[in-house]
């Protein structure tokens, strides 16, 4: 008898994991909650919400799933870990008490500052006099500063103001007007710090880690990171700054010692860790700490995983990760994400997209904003598409991927032309 599987999520990056998951010869059913249109060509999509944990738990239960693989950050806050395992039922991903290293912000630098993990100076403000106080101790020195609401805020919840009047707007927003609800409650105000941004990963048991691989996200809706911060643009892997030296620096004084010091904090660390850095003059610091598979990241990571990922994540959420690997695909990986006009404000939804049947065989589409209108995908998201193209280097696998983008057509669709521009430059 095969194994059966709860992959929990409905985005591009639910998508790229049922992807990879399907691919495993152990799976006999592989369930999404909710999941969506591309999916469904791969998955049983279930019209459960991710955050219907109680309804999740009865289906898993009534199911007989081996393994529950949660996607998304929400439910991990909520503590469907906890509930799931009080269950009996095996689940992928950390506790409620090890998500606070994504769910809270002043916890996950506060954990940074107690061990010694290198990060931004910072100061956590509950009063909205203490933040503007701190702020300005950075912009009267003509300095930049970064101001983040303490909790969840959907990846939005960070302003980098470069002077005094975008410090305060963003304070007020978050503290006086409410913008993220509690999120906004505490504020960390710190340090800008200056460099190359680079997302890192690795699945963790609680004491073991494999590696996985770096990957630099877009987080900008404009070419040149212009405009408002979105949930990303478009992502590739093996960014040419993060060396081996520079990964081995970065687990050996980042990754080993927050695992450590979750164990010793008594939340050990089961799931991803996605660690975002800037790779500074001084060495590589942490900017804040993710308790899940990124997103657009996930995209361009899964194609790049050679064989079966699902005994790793069977392993990690049974705290058996010890000896085993994962073997990683050599040369380049590209997504593009394609958007609704208007994003990240407001868009309309509804406009039918065409050109998928167009596509070479080995292009990789993940949907993350779609739905089905009679006959036609339509788009119901900021997000709608994920491109993506492997190739023999960074370059194929860019200009492939631009090619690709060229044969899909939707209603004001928006995307950016400057994907792994970076890259290139650093080969140069």
């Amino acid at each position: 008898m095969g194994k059966k599987l709860l992959l929990i999520g409905q985005g591009g990056r639910e998508h790229a994991l049922a992807w990879k998951l399907a691919q495993s010869p152990e799976i006999e059913a592989l369930y999404v909650a909710p999941g969506n249109p591309g999916i469904a060509a791969i998955a049983e999509c279930i019209s459960i919400g991710v955050n219907e944990i109680e309804s999740l738990l009865e289906f898993a239960r009534s199911q007989r799933i081996d393994l529950t693989v949660v996607g998304p950050e929400a439910p991990l806050m909520e503590g469907i870990v906890d509930r799931f395992r009080e269950a009996g039922l095996k689940i992928f991903g950390p506790t409620t008490a090890a998500s606070r290293l994504e769910g809270s912000k002043v916890f996950a630098k506060n954990l940074l500052k107690k061990y010694g993990i290198p990060t931004a100076d910072y100061t956590v403000c509950e009063r909205l006099d203490m933040a503007y106080a701190s702020a300005r101790t950075y912009t009267e020195q003509g300095k930049a500063v970064v101001i983040k609401a303490d909790g969840l805020a959907a990846g939005k919840g960070v302003t980098v103001a470069a002077n005094w009047e975008e410090a305060s707007q963003a304070i007020d927003s978050m503290m006086k007007d409410k913008s993220f609800g509690q999120a906004g409650e505490r504020l960390l105000v710190e340090e800008c710090l200056l460099g190359e941004e680079v997302s890192f990963f690795a699945i963790c048991d609680g004491k073991d880690y494999i590696s996985l691989l770096a990957a630099q996200d877009h987080k900008r809706v404009f070419d040149n990171d212009q405009g408002p911060n979105t949930g990303g643009m478009g992502a590739y892997v093996n960014p040419p700054i993060f060396d081996r030296e520079l990964q081995m620096q970065v687990i050996k004084n980042i990754i080993e010692p927050i695992i450590k010091a979750m164990a010793e904090e008594g939340c050990p660390y089961q799931g991803v860790l996605y660690a975002g850095l800037m790779i500074t003059a001084e060495g590589p610091k942490v900017l804040e700490f993710n308790a899940r598979f990124g997103d657009p990241e996930t995209q361009v990571l899964m194609p790049m995983i050679k064989g079966d990922i699902l005994p790793v994540l069977e392993a990690a959420a049974s705290g058996k990760l010890g000896g085993l690997q994962l073997e990683i695909e050599e040369g380049g990986c590209v997504a593009v994400i394609l958007a609704s006009a208007g994003y990240p404000g407001d868009y309309e939804k509804g406009k039918i997209i065409k050109g998928l049947d167009r596509l070479e065989s080995d292009t990789l589409v993940f949907h993350a904003g779609t739905s089905r209108r009679d006959e036609n995908l339509v788009t119901a998201g900021g997000r709608v598409l994920a491109v993506v193209c492997r190739g023999q280097d960074m370059r194929a696998a860019r200009d492939k991927v631009y090619q690709e983008v060229k044969k899909i057509e939707f209603d004001g669709m928006h995307y950016r032309q400057d994907i792994g521009i970076k890259a290139m430059q650093h080969e140069v």
